[in-house]
């Protein structure tokens, strides 16, 4: 079981910065994804960016730029710095943690999530 925990998030003026960060404890194994994702009412979660135990990124188009995902493998944690927000970065934001054992069989966590929220 692995748990996170999120924090930073908060409500910001549209051109500001917030930092989020995430906190995994439990049982760790390496070779695992990290990331962040928003979901915001009536529509599906989606990917804001995800690192990897070896440090490789992908972020959606909509934050390119703006947002930076870092980690921390000592600490077990993953970082997202987002900066110059815009009204539409409002949202939920949750951790993820994933890792895939062998194909077909992935093990994948989620923490309460932290709201953001970005005033125009």
């Amino acid at each position: 079981q692995v748990q996170l925990v999120e924090s930073g998030g908060g409500l910001v003026q549209a051109g500001g910065s917030l930092r989020l960060s995430c906190a995994a404890s439990g049982i760790i194994f390496s070779d695992n994804l990290m990331g962040w994702y928003r979901q915001v009412p009536g529509r599906q979660r989606e990917l804001v960016a995800v690192i990897s135990s070896g440090g490789s990124t992908n972020y959606a188009d909509s934050v390119k730029g703006r947002f930076t995902i870092s980690r921390d493998n000592a600490k077990n944690a993953v970082y997202l710095q987002m900066n110059s927000l815009k009204p539409e970065d409002t949202g939920a934001y949750y951790c993820n943690w994933r890792r895939e054992w062998y194909p077909g069989a992935t093990s994948n966590y989620w923490g309460k999530g932290t709201l953001v929220t970005v005033s125009s």
